[in-house]
């Protein structure tokens, strides 16, 4: 009993009686944690007797909150995602995690006292280029630099911006996903977001 999947389509298993619900890529958020809560939603749904198409059309629009791993705008084939959210390296791995694209990442802000290392593998794998902000910028050279082959520091979000564009091309992702605090140049996570989407915007 429970939902599931196998072959890459999301199965509930109801009464004994299995249902095809959708194949999990067309779910309209990215990531294994996504693909998760999509499972318990779809779950949580048939049990209040929601039709499947209801479930389907909503897995498949749902665009997610501001600020976490929202797609700002995509310029000449790269998308530009803001994570401005994540505030500590859990919820960076997991934004990593939900994409299987090459990337430039800007990390920094405020530093929790971090340990970027938890990142490496994750960052090798899929990171080629880190721009560094804030703060933490020298913790992150420290840990992080010779990780990638590209590292950056930026003394603003706009040169931050302007490092991603550089180093990425179609097909890929520049990614803000900070894993630190944003006191040290805004007020808060969504001065730090919305100050990211008005630059890509004016791209």
């Amino acid at each position: 009993m429970g939902a599931f999947v196998r072959n890459s389509n999301i199965i509930i298993r109801i009464n004994n009686k299995e249902e095809v619900l959708m194949p999990i890529n067309e779910i309209g958020l990215s990531g294994n944690h996504n693909l998760n809560n999509g499972l318990a939603t779809a779950l949580a749904a048939r049990a209040a007797e929601i039709k499947n198409d209801v479930i389907r059309e909503s897995l498949r629009t749902f665009e997610g909150v501001e600020h976490r791993l929202e797609h700002v705008r995509t310029v000449d084939g790269v998308k530009y995602i803001n994570d401005s959210k994540a505030t500590n390296i859990n919820a960076v791995w997991y934004a990593l995690d939900s994409f299987n694209t090459p990337m430039a990442l800007i990390l920094g802000g405020r530093d929790k006292g971090n340990d970027y290392s938890e990142l490496v593998d994750q960052i090798r794998e899929k990171v080629h280029t880190i721009i560094a902000i804030g703060e933490a910028r020298p913790m992150i050279e420290e840990q992080l630099k010779n990780v990638v082959p590209h590292f950056e520091t930026a003394e603003s979000m706009k040169e931050a911006v302007r490092f991603g564009k550089k180093y990425t091309k179609r097909g890929e992702i520049v990614l803000l996903s900070p894993a630190c605090a944003s006191f040290d140049m805004f007020e808060n996570y969504e001065e730090r977001g919305n100050e990211f989407k008005r630059i890509v915007n004016g791209l």
